[in-house]
């Protein structure tokens, strides 16, 4: 079995992109919620209840051809230190988080495949990849899906489908989302306008950690709301097309600022990237935000194209509980917000100064003009 150490010594695939191109459409997500039949939902159901659902289930899921050598473990052997570092990965929620009698958590070791076992559903099962690819997750979490139903028995009712402890959940069990940086829009002013038409389709909007989180870094959540009616694929294929239109829009309003407003842009990111590299204390809210604008620079050719990957990893890195766990001691506020700064002015340190992409292709030097006696 996998120990924790190993599990978070590296980003997991989906964080850093690889060939796919995650510009705007960082990570696609499915998630399946499937019930025992016949015992009582973990909300309802005493610990030693609970205990008897994981210990009939957690063999089956290590089982799994794709959890050969995963990490597998009660949440009760895990500190909060680490539960929240698991959050902070999007690889458990963080009511699961707070669970710990008869609830554990099984990770692929590539940590693409997660399963929460006893959170708000006996199983929540989850399939991440980079970019726009909910499909391809669909595809690995079904194989998962059907290879569990042939040894467990899930609730299942013929006219609602599969049964789930929310209501919104009924019929098919699936939540599908991506998660999308969105700067230009937010720059431009026209997020509230697209947010506003993304709810009208009947879709959800959340934050960084979902729902009830606000939207940090400029990074937003989209999925689909209702679970009944729809098959798995009509949800996916309609929820790709509406983040495919989201996506464009802001490849346009990037293009647009980059074409009508380029010294704001080039005084965006030469803001962000001096405090960055030179700040002492910088607190989670303001460095990612800060990465955001890094992040944009780097996707229009004012920094090296690595630069993406920079900031996809310090995303995580720069997170509380990483900090602490990294450090191996619990730090006051203060204390991690001065840590963050050293990392990140650490990991800026090779990076050359951002260069101007002007309208017509030309890339001019990112420095000041001349004084007007050299002109």
């Amino acid at each position: 079995m996998m120990r924790f150490s190993t599990l978070i010594r590296h980003p997991a695939d989906w964080m850093i992109g690889g060939a796919v191109d995650n510009a705007v459409v960082l990570t696609s997500r499915i998630r399946l919620a499937r019930n025992l039949h016949l015992a009582p939902f973990p909300g309802w159901a005493t610990a030693e209840q609970r205990r008897h659902a994981m210990e009939q289930m957690l063999p089956v899921i290590q089982e799994l051809k794709p959890m050969k050598d995963a990490f597998a473990q009660s949440l009760s052997g895990l500190t909060a230190v680490q539960k929240q570092v698991l959050v902070e990965r999007h690889l458990i929620s963080r009511e699961h988080a707070a669970r710990t009698e008869g609830s554990a958590a099984v990770i692929e070791r590539r940590q693409s495949l997660s399963i929460m076992v006893n959170e708000e559903d006996h199983l929540r099962m989850q399939s991440i990849r980079p970019g726009l690819s909910l499909s391809v997750a669909y595809d690995a979490l079904s194989e998962v899906d059907d290879e569990l139903q042939q040894h467990l028995t899930f609730a299942f009712d013929r006219k609602l489908g599969f049964l789930t402890t929310c209501p919104t959940n009924l019929g098919t069990g699936l939540r599908a989302s991506a998660m999308l940086h969105l700067p230009a829009l937010v720059l431009s002013d026209q997020i509230g306008q697209v947010l506003n038409a993304i709810g009208r389709m009947g879709l959800a909007v959340r934050g960084l950690y979902g729902e009830g989180t606000e939207s940090l870094g400029n990074l937003y959540q989209i999925s689909n709301q209702s679970t009944l009616g729809e098959s798995e694929l009509q949800i996916i294929e309609r929820l790709e097309r509406v983040i495919g239109q989201v996506a464009l829009h802001e490849s346009n309003a990037r293009l647009k600022l980059l074409e009508d407003d380029a010294l704001m842009l080039r005084d965006k990111m030469g803001r962000s990237f001096g405090i960055l590299q030179h700040a002492w204390l910088i607190d989670s809210k303001e460095a990612l935000n800060h990465l955001s604008l890094l992040r944009l620079g780097a996707n229009l050719g004012f920094f090296p194209q690595e630069t993406v990957r920079l900031c996809d990893n310090l995303l995580m890195e720069i997170q509380p509980a990483h900090l602490q766990l990294h450090c191996g001691m619990k730090l006051s506020p203060e204390q991690r917000d001065e840590r963050r700064a050293q990392i990140i002015r650490s990991h800026l340190q090779n990076v050359p100064s951002p260069v101007m992409v002007s309208p017509q292709n030309k890339t001019l030097p990112f420095s000041d003009p001349p004084p007007p006696s050299e002109l």
